[in-house]
C-alpha cells in the first residue's frame, strides 16, 4: 500500500490535546457502537491506528481482565500516554505497539478489530480491510468509524469556519485521502467479503466550547500539512485561525461536525 507523504494532522505533543478532546467528545456514541457490535468479557480486540489509546482503553474495560486489547500506532508519543494512562487505570490487559498500519499483518488473531477515522487518510483503503478480515478469527467483527465532511456546518454561517472546511478537505484529497469516505464504508465492507455489512448514523452537534473546538484545533494542527502544499499562505492561514478562534469563543454559535459513519461487519 502507499501511504501520503505524510499524515495530514499534526501528531506528537501537539496533536496529543486535540485527541484527548476528540475522545470526550466521541466515546458515548463509540460506546453505544461496541455494546450494539457485542463487545463482551473476554473478547481479543485490537484498535488499529489508535492514537492516544482512549477508545482501546475503553474496550479493555469492557472485555475485563479475562480480554486482551492492542492498540497499534505509529506515534511514539502518543503511545508512550497511551501506556501510561494505561497503568493509572490499572489496566495491565491492553497492551500498545508502535507500528504502521500500512505494513501491518495479522491471520486470524482477533475476535473485534476496531478503527475510528484512519481509512479517510488512506489511498489503498480497500488492501487494508482485506488485511483486516484476514486478521480477524471466523465469526470476528470488524467496526469501522469515519466522516463524512459534506455534513459540517456551522451557525450563523462564518467565513473562517467555511474556509476551515475547505482547507482541510484540499489537504486530505492532495495527500491521497477521502474526506468523504463514511457513505462508501458499507460497500468497502462488503466488498472485501464480510457477512451480515450494517451502518450506523451519527450527526455530532455541539453548543459547548470543548465540542466546538475541535474545528479550531484541527485547523491549527493541519497548517503545517496546508502551507506546505501551497493551498493557502501563512498570513490567509493565521487570519482565519484568529477569526476561528472567535467564533469559537462565542456562546451563541453552534457546530454541527463531519457526519460520521459507523459501519461494520462480520468474517465468515
Amino acid at each position: 500500500m502507499r501511504a501520503p507523504s505524510h499524515y495530514v494532522i499534526r501528531g506528537g505533543q501537539e496533536g496529543k490535546r486535540r485527541l484527548e478532546i476528540l475522545a470526550r467528545v466521541m466515546w458515548p456514541t463509540t460506546f453505544q457502537l461496541l455494546k450494539r457490535i457485542g463487545v463482551c468479557e473476554g473478547m481479543f480486540c485490537l484498535d488499529l491506528g489508535c492514537g492516544g489509546g482512549d477508545v482501546a482503553i475503553g474496550i479493555a474495560r469492557l472485555v475485563g481482565a479475562k480480554g486482551r486489547v492492542v492498540g497499534i500506532d505509529m506515534d511514539s508519543i502518543k503511545l508512550g500516554a497511551a501506556r501510561q494512562e494505561a497503568a493509572r487505570q490499572g489496566l495491565s490487559h491492553v497492551e500498545f505497539r508502535d507500528g504502521n498500519v500500512l505494513e501491518w499483518s495479522e491471520e486470524s488473531a482477533y475476535d473485534l478489530i476496531y478503527a475510528r477515522f484512519l481509512l479517510t487518510h488512506l489511498r489503498d483503503r480497500d488492501v487494508l480491510v482485506a488485511r483486516m478480515r484476514r486478521a480477524l478469527r471466523p465469526g470476528g467483527v470488524l467496526a469501522v468509524e469515519d466522516i463524512d465532511f459534506t455534513g459540517y456546518f456551522c451557525h450563523p454561517s462564518n467565513d473562517a469556519f467555511n474556509r476551515y472546511v475547505e482547507l482541510y478537505r484540499a489537504v486530505v484529497l492532495l495527500r491521497g485521502g477521502d474526506p468523504d469516505i463514511g457513505p462508501k464504508l458499507h460497500n468497502l465492507l462488503f466488498q472485501a467479503g464480510f457477512q451480515s455489512v450494517s451502518l450506523h448514523l451519527v450527526q455530532p452537534v455541539h453548543v459547548d466550547q470543548e465540542g466546538k473546538e475541535i474545528c479550531l484545533s484541527t485547523l491549527v494542527n493541519i497548517a503545517e500539512a496546508v502551507l506546505a502544499e501551497g493551498i493557502t499562505q501563512e498570513a490567509e492561514l493565521s487570519a482565519v485561525i484568529s477569526e476561528l478562534e472567535r467564533f469559537t469563543l462565542d456562546a451563541t454559535t453552534i457546530v454541527g461536525f463531519p457526519r460520521v459513519f459507523q459501519a461494520w461487519g462480520r468474517r465468515a
